[in-house]
Protein backbone atom coordinates (compact mmCIF):
# COMPACT_ATOMS: atom_id res chain seq x y z
CA UNK A 1 0.00 0.00 0.00
CA UNK A 2 2.80 2.37 0.97
CA UNK A 3 4.65 1.60 -2.26
CA UNK A 4 1.48 2.25 -4.21
CA UNK A 5 0.97 5.64 -2.54
CA UNK A 6 4.63 6.48 -3.02
CA UNK A 7 4.39 5.62 -6.73
CA UNK A 8 1.32 7.83 -7.05
CA UNK A 9 3.12 10.75 -5.38
CA UNK A 10 6.11 10.27 -7.67
CA UNK A 11 3.81 10.23 -10.69
CA UNK A 12 2.20 13.52 -9.59
CA UNK A 13 5.58 15.13 -8.97
CA UNK A 14 6.82 13.96 -12.36
CA UNK A 15 3.73 15.38 -14.07
CA UNK A 16 4.14 18.75 -12.36
CA UNK A 17 7.83 18.87 -13.26
CA UNK A 18 7.07 17.96 -16.89
CA UNK A 19 4.36 20.61 -17.14
CA UNK A 20 6.65 23.27 -15.72
CA UNK A 21 9.47 22.30 -18.03
CA UNK A 22 7.21 22.70 -21.07
CA UNK A 23 5.91 26.05 -19.91
CA UNK A 24 7.90 29.19 -20.61
CA UNK A 25 7.34 30.37 -17.05
CA UNK A 26 5.02 33.22 -17.87
CA UNK A 27 4.28 33.92 -14.22
CA UNK A 28 7.64 33.14 -12.68
CA UNK A 29 11.34 33.41 -13.39
CA UNK A 30 10.66 36.24 -15.82
CA UNK A 31 13.55 38.22 -17.31
CA UNK A 32 14.69 41.19 -15.23
CA UNK A 33 13.55 43.94 -17.60
CA UNK A 34 14.55 47.38 -16.29
CA UNK A 35 12.71 49.55 -18.84
CA UNK A 36 9.50 50.97 -17.36
CA UNK A 37 7.32 49.67 -20.22
CA UNK A 38 7.96 46.72 -22.49
CA UNK A 39 6.47 43.96 -24.58
CA UNK A 40 7.92 40.98 -26.44
CA UNK A 41 5.72 39.26 -29.02
CA UNK A 42 6.17 36.25 -31.26
CA UNK A 43 5.90 37.87 -34.69
CA UNK A 44 4.62 34.69 -36.32
CA UNK A 45 1.85 33.78 -33.87
CA UNK A 46 1.11 37.05 -32.05
CA UNK A 47 1.76 35.32 -28.73
CA UNK A 48 2.78 37.74 -25.96
CA UNK A 49 5.96 36.33 -24.46
CA UNK A 50 6.57 39.13 -21.96
CA UNK A 51 4.88 42.40 -21.06
CA UNK A 52 5.29 45.16 -18.52
CA UNK A 53 2.91 48.15 -18.41
CA UNK A 54 2.47 47.55 -22.15
CA UNK A 55 -0.77 49.54 -22.35
CA UNK A 56 0.57 52.67 -20.66
CA UNK A 57 0.91 55.74 -22.89
CA UNK A 58 4.39 57.21 -23.28
CA UNK A 59 6.31 59.67 -25.44
CA UNK A 60 8.09 57.68 -28.12
CA UNK A 61 10.76 60.08 -29.45
CA UNK A 62 12.45 58.95 -32.68
CA UNK A 63 10.54 55.68 -32.88
CA UNK A 64 8.24 58.10 -34.73
CA UNK A 65 10.57 58.00 -37.73
CA UNK A 66 9.39 54.52 -38.67
CA UNK A 67 5.90 55.90 -39.29
CA UNK A 68 7.38 58.93 -41.09
CA UNK A 69 9.28 56.62 -43.44
CA UNK A 70 6.25 54.41 -44.12
CA UNK A 71 4.03 57.35 -45.05
CA UNK A 72 6.70 58.84 -47.32
CA UNK A 73 7.15 55.51 -49.11
CA UNK A 74 3.37 55.07 -49.35
CA UNK A 75 3.12 58.41 -51.18
CA UNK A 76 5.23 57.11 -54.07
CA UNK A 77 7.47 60.20 -54.20
CA UNK A 78 10.70 59.99 -56.20
CA UNK A 79 13.45 58.82 -53.84
CA UNK A 80 16.15 60.01 -56.24
CA UNK A 81 14.94 63.61 -56.17
CA UNK A 82 17.35 65.99 -54.44
CA UNK A 83 16.04 67.98 -51.47
CA UNK A 84 17.82 71.09 -50.22
CA UNK A 85 18.33 71.20 -46.46
CA UNK A 86 17.43 74.67 -45.17
CA UNK A 87 17.31 76.65 -41.93
CA UNK A 88 13.70 75.51 -41.58
CA UNK A 89 15.10 72.05 -40.77
CA UNK A 90 17.09 73.19 -37.74
CA UNK A 91 15.78 71.64 -34.53
CA UNK A 92 14.28 74.46 -32.47
CA UNK A 93 12.48 72.15 -30.03
CA UNK A 94 15.36 70.28 -28.37
CA UNK A 95 18.30 72.08 -30.05
CA UNK A 96 19.82 68.84 -31.29
CA UNK A 97 22.61 69.01 -33.84
CA UNK A 98 23.13 67.30 -37.18
CA UNK A 99 26.00 66.27 -39.43
CA UNK A 100 24.06 67.51 -42.45
CA UNK A 101 25.14 71.08 -43.36
CA UNK A 102 22.49 73.70 -44.07
CA UNK A 103 22.36 74.33 -47.81
CA UNK A 104 23.41 70.81 -48.79
CA UNK A 105 21.36 68.80 -51.27
CA UNK A 106 20.64 65.14 -50.61
CA UNK A 107 18.28 62.71 -52.30
CA UNK A 108 15.21 61.50 -50.45
CA UNK A 109 16.84 58.09 -50.33
CA UNK A 110 19.89 59.53 -48.56
CA UNK A 111 17.73 61.54 -46.18
CA UNK A 112 15.78 58.39 -45.32
CA UNK A 113 19.05 56.61 -44.58
CA UNK A 114 20.12 59.41 -42.25
CA UNK A 115 16.73 59.54 -40.53
CA UNK A 116 16.36 55.80 -40.00
CA UNK A 117 19.91 54.65 -39.37
CA UNK A 118 21.44 57.67 -37.61
CA UNK A 119 18.09 59.00 -36.33
CA UNK A 120 18.92 62.42 -37.76
CA UNK A 121 16.22 64.99 -37.04
CA UNK A 122 17.31 67.44 -39.73
CA UNK A 123 16.95 64.69 -42.33
CA UNK A 124 13.44 63.83 -41.12
CA UNK A 125 12.49 67.51 -41.19
CA UNK A 126 13.70 67.96 -44.78
CA UNK A 127 11.74 64.88 -45.81
CA UNK A 128 8.59 66.25 -44.22
CA UNK A 129 8.93 69.64 -45.97
CA UNK A 130 9.18 67.91 -49.34
CA UNK A 131 6.08 65.78 -48.76
CA UNK A 132 3.41 66.50 -51.43
CA UNK A 133 1.05 68.18 -48.92
CA UNK A 134 3.78 69.62 -46.71
CA UNK A 135 4.84 68.85 -43.15
CA UNK A 136 1.37 69.06 -41.60
CA UNK A 137 0.01 66.93 -44.39
CA UNK A 138 2.60 64.29 -43.55
CA UNK A 139 1.71 64.36 -39.85
CA UNK A 140 -1.99 64.06 -40.72
CA UNK A 141 -1.22 61.05 -42.94
CA UNK A 142 0.81 59.48 -40.12
CA UNK A 143 -2.16 59.69 -37.77
CA UNK A 144 -4.50 58.27 -40.42
CA UNK A 145 -2.16 55.33 -41.01
CA UNK A 146 -1.87 54.74 -37.27
CA UNK A 147 -5.65 54.39 -37.00
CA UNK A 148 -5.73 52.04 -40.01
CA UNK A 149 -3.17 49.85 -38.25
CA UNK A 150 -5.34 49.75 -35.12
CA UNK A 151 -3.01 52.01 -33.14
CA UNK A 152 -5.84 53.73 -31.29
CA UNK A 153 -3.69 54.89 -28.36
CA UNK A 154 -1.18 56.64 -30.63
CA UNK A 155 -0.83 60.28 -31.60
CA UNK A 156 1.73 62.04 -33.78
CA UNK A 157 2.47 65.77 -33.55
CA UNK A 158 5.63 66.01 -35.66
CA UNK A 159 7.63 63.79 -38.06
CA UNK A 160 10.89 63.68 -36.09
CA UNK A 161 9.84 62.55 -32.63
CA UNK A 162 11.22 65.68 -30.97
CA UNK A 163 7.73 66.76 -29.89
CA UNK A 164 6.82 65.18 -26.55
CA UNK A 165 3.24 64.90 -27.82
CA UNK A 166 4.23 61.99 -30.06
CA UNK A 167 2.81 59.27 -27.85
CA UNK A 168 1.94 55.58 -28.03
CA UNK A 169 1.93 52.33 -26.07
CA UNK A 170 4.15 49.27 -26.33
CA UNK A 171 1.10 47.32 -27.58
CA UNK A 172 0.48 49.83 -30.39
CA UNK A 173 4.14 49.92 -31.33
CA UNK A 174 4.10 46.19 -32.01
CA UNK A 175 1.56 46.97 -34.75
CA UNK A 176 3.80 49.71 -36.12
CA UNK A 177 6.81 47.39 -36.12
CA UNK A 178 4.81 44.68 -37.90
CA UNK A 179 3.79 47.21 -40.57
CA UNK A 180 7.29 48.67 -40.98
CA UNK A 181 8.71 45.18 -41.38
CA UNK A 182 6.71 44.82 -44.60
CA UNK A 183 8.86 47.53 -46.25
CA UNK A 184 12.13 45.98 -47.53
CA UNK A 185 13.79 49.42 -47.75
CA UNK A 186 13.01 50.21 -44.10
CA UNK A 187 14.35 46.81 -43.02
CA UNK A 188 17.52 47.42 -45.01
CA UNK A 189 18.13 50.96 -43.78
CA UNK A 190 17.47 50.24 -40.12
CA UNK A 191 19.77 47.22 -39.97
CA UNK A 192 22.87 48.53 -41.73
CA UNK A 193 25.67 49.12 -39.18
CA UNK A 194 27.06 52.22 -40.87
CA UNK A 195 26.86 54.36 -43.98
CA UNK A 196 28.47 57.18 -45.91
CA UNK A 197 27.04 59.89 -48.14
CA UNK A 198 28.80 62.15 -50.63
CA UNK A 199 27.39 65.61 -51.32
CA UNK A 200 28.32 68.87 -53.01
CA UNK A 201 30.53 69.64 -56.00
CA UNK A 202 33.63 68.65 -54.06
CA UNK A 203 32.12 65.32 -53.04
CA UNK A 204 32.29 65.93 -49.31
CA UNK A 205 31.75 62.79 -47.26
CA UNK A 206 29.45 62.36 -44.28
CA UNK A 207 29.83 59.13 -42.34
CA UNK A 208 27.27 57.88 -39.84
CA UNK A 209 26.53 54.78 -37.77
CA UNK A 210 23.43 52.92 -36.63
CA UNK A 211 22.14 54.14 -33.27
CA UNK A 212 21.47 50.54 -32.20
CA UNK A 213 24.68 49.09 -30.78
CA UNK A 214 23.31 45.54 -31.21
CA UNK A 215 23.09 46.17 -34.96
CA UNK A 216 26.60 47.63 -35.05
CA UNK A 217 28.08 44.59 -33.30
CA UNK A 218 26.52 42.28 -35.89
CA UNK A 219 26.00 39.38 -33.46
CA UNK A 220 22.18 39.31 -33.52
CA UNK A 221 19.95 38.36 -36.46
CA UNK A 222 18.05 41.67 -36.57
CA UNK A 223 15.42 42.42 -39.22
CA UNK A 224 14.19 45.86 -38.08
CA UNK A 225 15.49 48.42 -35.62
CA UNK A 226 14.84 51.93 -34.33
CA UNK A 227 15.98 53.77 -31.24
CA UNK A 228 14.68 56.97 -29.70
CA UNK A 229 15.41 59.44 -26.95
CA UNK A 230 14.14 62.71 -25.59
CA UNK A 231 13.95 63.63 -21.91
CA UNK A 232 10.20 62.99 -21.72
CA UNK A 233 10.40 59.54 -23.32
CA UNK A 234 13.54 58.17 -21.78
CA UNK A 235 15.48 55.80 -24.02
CA UNK A 236 13.41 53.61 -26.32
CA UNK A 237 13.96 50.67 -28.64
CA UNK A 238 11.94 48.83 -31.29
CA UNK A 239 13.52 45.72 -32.70
CA UNK A 240 12.60 42.64 -34.72
CA UNK A 241 15.02 39.76 -34.32
CA UNK A 242 15.31 35.99 -34.49
CA UNK A 243 15.63 34.64 -30.96
CA UNK A 244 15.68 30.95 -30.14
CA UNK A 245 14.73 30.28 -33.79
CA UNK A 246 11.60 32.41 -33.43
CA UNK A 247 10.88 35.84 -35.00
CA UNK A 248 10.09 38.26 -32.17
CA UNK A 249 9.28 41.93 -31.85
CA UNK A 250 10.69 43.69 -28.81
CA UNK A 251 9.57 47.09 -27.54
CA UNK A 252 11.30 48.84 -24.63
CA UNK A 253 10.13 52.29 -23.45
CA UNK A 254 11.08 54.73 -20.70
CA UNK A 255 14.53 53.29 -20.12
CA UNK A 256 16.73 55.71 -18.19
CA UNK A 257 20.12 54.05 -18.36
CA UNK A 258 22.17 54.68 -21.49
CA UNK A 259 22.63 50.95 -22.13
CA UNK A 260 19.58 49.61 -20.28
CA UNK A 261 17.31 49.06 -23.30
CA UNK A 262 20.02 47.01 -25.03
CA UNK A 263 20.74 45.10 -21.83
CA UNK A 264 17.00 44.40 -21.52
CA UNK A 265 17.01 42.92 -25.02
CA UNK A 266 19.97 40.73 -24.07
CA UNK A 267 18.25 39.61 -20.87
CA UNK A 268 15.09 38.67 -22.78
CA UNK A 269 17.12 36.81 -25.39
CA UNK A 270 19.02 34.86 -22.75
CA UNK A 271 15.80 34.05 -20.89
CA UNK A 272 14.04 32.89 -24.07
CA UNK A 273 16.95 30.64 -25.05
CA UNK A 274 16.69 28.98 -21.66
CA UNK A 275 12.94 28.93 -21.00
CA UNK A 276 10.79 29.69 -24.01
CA UNK A 277 8.80 27.06 -25.88
CA UNK A 278 6.13 28.38 -28.22
CA UNK A 279 2.61 27.60 -27.00
CA UNK A 280 1.69 25.94 -30.31
CA UNK A 281 4.62 23.58 -29.83
CA UNK A 282 3.43 22.76 -26.31
CA UNK A 283 -0.08 21.95 -27.55
CA UNK A 284 1.27 19.34 -29.95
CA UNK A 285 3.08 17.44 -27.22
Amino acid sequence: MINKHFSTILLIISFVFLFNSLSYAKNSNLPDVRSAKAIVVNQKTGEVIYEKSAGSISSIASLTKLMTAMVILDSGVNLDQEIKVTKADIDRIKRTGSRIPIGSKLTRYELLEFALMASDNRAASALSRSYPTGRQGLVDAMNVKAKKLGMFSTNFRDPTGLHKGNTSTAIDLVKMAQAAYQYPLIRKMTTEPQGEINYGKRNYKIGFVNTNRLVRKGIWDIGLSKTGFIRESGRCLIMQAIVNNEPVIMIFLNSYGKLTRFADAKRVKKWMEKNYIRQSQMSRR
